[in-house]
């Protein structure tokens, strides 16, 4: 009886099987889906899809099914896009057909569809603008954001002095010097780093409906207005978690990478001293008289690829794009590693090289190529402020310090500690001694 039963359930299996392949096999192909792997019943690509290496797995796969393919994550068919042209046709070129945000369960919980990221349709136009233009008219992009920057530069230079030399993890004190800047600009002030509501913050998003929860952003009486307080303090946290974490992730691994080249660090310092000196606190202007320490800063960003896979888009109708057919609601990866590591454009590109972004001549090179913070109407609304962010952190911490391993820097490890959705460097601790 026990082999009869087990007979049944692995007939049953193959015929589940045999299903699940005849139906993939009928919705793919020209004028239909994009090929990918054949899935499995309920679990879908699993096989073939590794989570803890999501975006090289992917990378692989378009290999043999192309630049546009199909893989399914448990029973969804997901579309991904890899390369620049695919990439670029379908945020860019084609940017109202792709703009919708995907389905991504975590924003579902967290967000309830509310906010800047993984909201949609109107409410997603009216939030965003709304967002861009106060960000602008607190100061993005112009002298006095920079002077915030420079400021809390200076609160962390202090902090790092209190290491005396000695080994720390940057981590925290990253952390607490970006959301600071967020800070200043949301809150109109900057907390010290061990200030019991800073760390409380820090620690726990959710004081932010707390310390948000006013009314001057309701209009009571327009019940379709997408500026209730919801989805204010909604909006409030998407910076906090898209400003913070993100750029001070991106500085973190920087750091890492100037650890384990030794040399790059000395080139900077090298153009940091004749371009600024000791005098006076790097400049956003110092950035074009600054083409080496520039190429350093966008390398940190192209090889550490911080979200490859993007966030999810998808489209609101049937769409036909390149020779297949995305139905409505497919969720679309637009696989931005794929971009960042790209041979043809990028030389070596799992080699840590700042000539990537330089000409013969020495001078700073551009490349369309470059989209760490992806394009088209999802692009980042942030970018402005997270790139002069990068540039004057890492140019005033070198300014001042010359980083050192504890370790062999040939030994350092700069391999992420988890690669899916973000990729996250490993832990490490440094001492940074004053110049």
């Amino acid at each position: 009886m026990e082999l009869l039963g087990a007979a049944t359930i692995v007939l049953l299996v193959c015929i589940a099987c045999l299903l699940s392949f005849t139906a993939w096999k009928g919705r793919s192909g020209k004028g239909q889906m994009p090929p990918g792997p054949a899935p499995l019943p309920i679990l879908g690509n699993i096989l073939q899809v590794k989570p803890k290496n999501l975006a090289k797995t992917i990378e692989k796969l378009s290999k043999e099914y192309g630049p546009v393919f199909t893989v399914h994550l448990g029973s969804d068919p997901v579309v991904m896009l890899t390369g620049y042209d695919v990439v670029k046709e379908a945020l860019i070129d084609r940017a109202d057909e792709f703009a919708s945000r995907g389905h991504m369960p975590i924003g579902d919980r967290a967000n309830n569809g509310l906010g800047i990221i993984f909201s949609n349709n109107n409410e997603w136009l009216q939030v965003r603008r709304f967002a861009l233009t106060t960000l602008r008219n607190f100061g993005m992009g112009k002298k006095s954001i920079e002077m915030r920057i420079q400021e809390e530069a200076e609160y962390l230079l202090k902090e790092i002095n209190k290491t005396k030399g000695t080994p720390f993890d940057p981590t925290f004190m990253l952390s607490c010097a970006v959301s600071n800047i967020i800070c200043s600009i949301v809150f109109g002030k900057r907390y010290d780093y061990k200030d019991k509501k800073f760390l409380s913050l820090m620690n726990n998003m959710n004081n932010i409906f707390e310390m948000t929860s006013s009314s001057w952003g309701q209009e009571k009486n327009n019940p379709d207005s997408s500026f209730h307080i919801k989805n204010l303090i909604t909006s409030t946290f998407d910076l906090f978690i898209a400003g913070t974490e993100t750029t001070s992730t991106t500085i973190r691994y920087g750091l890492l990478m100037l650890l384990k080249h030794p040399k790059i660090q000395e080139k900077v310092q090298e153009e940091i001293d004749r371009v600024i000196g000791q005098s006076r606190k790097p400049s956003v202007a110092d950035r074009t008289q600054m083409p080496y320490t520039d190429a350093v800063v966008h390398e940190i960003q192209r090889f550490i690829s911080l979200i490859p896979l993007a966030l999810p888009h998808t489209v609101t109708k049937d769409t036909c794009f390149r020779e297949y057919v995305i139905p409505k609601g497919t969720t679309i990866f637009p696989i931005l590693s794929s971009i960042l590591h790209d041979s043809k454009e990028f030389p070596n590109p799992n080699e840590f090289d700042p000539g990537h972004f330089l000409k013969e001549n020495g001078t700073f090179k551009k490349s369309n190529h470059f989209m760490p913070f992806s394009a088209g109407k999802r692009i980042c609304p942030g970018e402005g402020l997270a790139r002069m962010e990068i540039f004057l952190l890492i140019a005033t911490i070198l300014q001042n310090f010359t980083l050192k391993p504890l370790v062999d820097p040939q030994e350092l490890d700069v391999t992420p500690a988890m690669s899916g959705t973000s990729n996250i460097p490993p832990a490490y601790q440094l001492c940074a001694l004053p110049r």
